[in-house]
């Protein structure tokens, strides 16, 4: 995508900074022994955001401009922001919690398709951004200076709503609470970052800190793959987990996916005595059975595009798996949960909502003031 030439020191696009995983508890120092700054782990949208006057450029990590679909993020960065070069977080904040399904349903319409859309859910969804890092200010590339220096220069800019400084601490032990407690507000862990590293764009020199469980569910259904196998058959590219509410109804909470193309092939047999039969019973009546047609029908509408096909084949709710997950998001998995192994000894009633771990009650305006007011 094209970029506007802003005159700053660091133009856009640039690939931002990454992180690795390293395990679901805080360490003292980094892998190498480096001496870490903590910071919470915000679920949003990675944003590096680029200002110059009034030109404002709110770059993905993918490398596209967001600006077009959050206006009032824009408006609120050239009436209150210094020319600089920010990297952060997009949020949705309300009732003390982040959204990240009311994000995503701000980058749907384009504005060459809609700009009264854009501008309603700027108005229903208003978007704030939480910033964590300063690339450049003004006149000076800072991204080869230190991490402690660049958090000095961030820390001096005035920041005013919708714009956040995210905290930071040196203090393991504060860290950890922070990643016992945050959760509950929506944040899913605590990101490390050596002190003394530079900022070194789609690397992964920082880490990251998240939480990681398993919890039993009942395995109702599985989504065809994008491609055949090699005999031109169907084969596994997701299951449809659920679990059963106190409303004695199986809820479905997410899926589980990411397997071999070998495993894909055998999970469609071991799958096969459990199919139901179209026209039978079954507790998810909000998809197309796959089975019905050649050409599978879209189900229910996806969080991510109404034209997504989510038509599966229909199990009966009799097995049950245990599969690794991060956190929940009201009743659903965040990401995409990893299966782990059948629990043969369980039985499917047993496959409720009291067994997962609950997070501990925490606001937004807790972690940083004034966030989700």
């Amino acid at each position: 995508m094209t970029m506007p030439d802003l005159g700053l020191p660091l133009q856009p696009p640039i690939a931002p900074m990454l992180a690795k995983s390293i395990g679901a508890a805080v360490p003292d120092v980094g892998p190498k022994g480096q001496k870490l700054a903590f910071e919470p782990k915000w679920d949003g949208f990675r944003c590096l955001l680029f200002k110059a006057g009034s030109e404002v450029v709110l770059q993905s990590r993918s490398g596209e401009n967001l600006a077009y679909a959050f206006p009032e993020v824009v408006a609120a960065a050239q009436a209150g922001l210094p020319d600089g070069v920010l990297d952060g977080e997009l949020v949705i904040a309300r009732d003390g919690r982040l959204w990240f399904e009311l994000l995503g349903q701000r980058i749907r319409p384009r504005s060459e398709e809609g700009g009264w859309k854009i501008a309603e859910l700027a108005n229903d969804h208003p978007a704030s951004y939480v910033a964590f890092d300063l690339l450049a200010d003004a006149h000076q590339d800072l991204s080869e200076t230190a991490q402690h220096d660049r958090r000095t220069a961030l820390e001096s800019i005035a920041f005013a709503p919708p714009f956040f400084l995210t905290p930071t601490t040196a203090d393991p032990d504060v860290a950890q609470r922070w990643f016992d407690q945050f959760e509950g507000a929506g944040l899913d862990g605590v990101m490390a970052k050596p002190v003394a590293g530079t900022y070194e764009p789609n690397k992964r020199t920082m880490f990251k800190i998240k939480h990681a469980r398993t919890t039993d569910v009942v395995i109702g259904g599985w989504r065809p793959y994008k491609n055949p196998g090699v005999d031109g058959q169907q084969v596994v590219g997701s299951l449809l987990l659920g679990l059963f509410g106190n409303d004695g109804q199986l809820h479905h909470i997410g899926v589980a996916s990411s397997f071999t193309a070998t495993r894909r092939a055998e999970l469609v047999a071991e799958l096969a005595p459990l199919t139901v039969q179209p026209g039978d019973e079954h507790p998810w009546s909000w998809g197309q059975d796959a089975s019905t047609a050649n050409q599978r029908q879209p189900g229910a509408g996806s969080r991510w595009t109404g034209k997504k096909d989510l038509s599966f084949y229909k199990l009966r709710p009799e097995l049950v798996a245990e599969v690794a997950y991060d956190h929940m998001e009201g009743t659903r998995f965040r990401h995409v949960a990893k299966f782990v192994r059948y629990r043969p000894d369980r039985s499917p009633e047993s496959c409720t909502f009291e067994q997962l771990a609950q997070p501990v009650e925490f606001e937004l305006s807790d972690v940083v003031p004034g966030l989700g007011r």
